[in-house]
């Protein structure tokens, strides 16, 4: 009985360590998977990249506009299109990362640098949060919503 009840502790402490480990294996995937996708998406414009972060049915909510996928893909072919364009450097501080199963949310704090020619032209503030599912292939995005921080 002695030794049953050992065994059974110990497997019960492995179990919790999994699920543990799980959660904070899945919550940096999470916050990769923001860094990422606006590294390779809007800084980037890699129009061909969408669906590695996006899920088919993704929507931004960006200042009152809601965009769709064609949207966006139009916007990063215009923008990619353009010579003249600045350089973005994308930085994030993570307030809260929440996962319950195969769904997930976050919010964060968004900063943009904008260069050009070595120069710092512009920077910008957002305010974002963003949901998350569990696919086959990964975590994928299919909510953003982002209000512009004035500073």
């Amino acid at each position: 009985m002695y030794f049953r009840n050992i065994f059974l502790t110990l497997i019960f402490l492995n179990l919790v360590q999994f699920g543990f480990s799980q959660t904070k294996s899945d919550e940096k995937d999470i916050q990769d998977l923001i860094q990422n996708s606006f590294d390779e998406l809007f800084s980037e414009f890699n129009a061909e990249k969408v669906s590695d972060f996006y899920t088919e049915d993704f929507i931004l909510l960006e200042q009152g506009e809601v965009w769709d996928l064609e949207m966006i893909q139009s916007y990063f072919v215009n923008a990619k299109s353009d010579p003249d364009r600045a350089t973005r450097l994308n930085r994030f501080e993570f307030i809260k990362t929440t996962i319950e199963g195969n769904r997930a949310w976050i919010a964060y704090q968004n900063y943009a640098t904008f260069k050009k020619d070595g120069a710092v032209v512009m920077e910008i503030h957002w305010l974002e949060s963003a949901t998350a599912t569990k696919t086959n292939d990964g975590w994928r995005l299919d909510m953003l919503h982002s209000t512009r921080v004035n500073e």
